[in-house]
């Protein structure tokens, strides 16, 4: 079971059990927002091999709060959890904070599903936010990084790329940014804009 390559969603489960157990035990309860492939895989959205959770914000009351590291206490409580069951010590780590920093999708807090362990509470980015955040992977990585496949398995309407893409352009206006997104976007059978 402590093989994080598993393709199970269960995969998280039992580390997030144990952390959540950690930090009740401490007297801790952390609110968090969870982005990438370890949240598409906590929905069941992914089946692909994938090591680690990304935090992209802690939550105070319904406030989003950027995080560059996790606060020191959980941080620790982490790197127990890792110690216990063999696993990675970045298996549950800040993500890219710029993401926030530019503006996530309006409405990510009110579509995100909310799972529960012990003192953590994960909101996880829905299937749409998701998509939104995999295309400005795509064309920040290319069409042959992981991003491009999870893209291509949450099977993203015409539509939902269109409103991804107008969302990644507000975060990186530049022409080469824009270039590469209808390049992306070509890829996906997706027309956008004046191409």
């Amino acid at each position: 079971m402590h093989d994080m390559d598993s393709t199970a969603s269960e995969s998280f489960e039992e580390p997030l059990a144990a952390l959540g157990q950690l930090l009740a035990e401490r007297g801790q309860r952390y609110e968090l927002l969870a982005i990438g492939g370890g949240a598409l895989q906590l929905l069941g959205l992914i089946t692909r091999p994938t090591r680690d959770i990304d935090i992209v914000a802690l939550i105070d009351d319904t406030r989003l709060v950027p995080v560059d590291a996790l606060p020191a206490p959980l941080q620790l409580a982490v790197e127990d959890t890792a110690v216990v069951l063999r696993l990675p010590t970045a298996w549950f780590n800040a993500g890219p904070r710029s993401l926030i920093e530019f503006g996530l999708p309006d409405g990510i807090l009110r579509r995100a599903h909310r799972r529960r362990w012990g003192g953590l509470t994960l909101h996880i980015a829905d299937r749409r936010d998701q998509i939104f955040f995999k295309l400005y992977a795509v064309v920040d990585q290319g069409p042959g990084s992981k991003h491009f496949e999870d893209l291509r398995r949450l099977e993203p309407t015409g539509e939902e790329l269109r409103s991804a893409a107008a969302w990644a352009r507000a975060h990186d206006p530049s022409e080469g940014f824009r270039r590469a997104l209808l390049g992306a976007l070509r890829s996906l059978g997706v027309t956008y804009g004046d191409e």
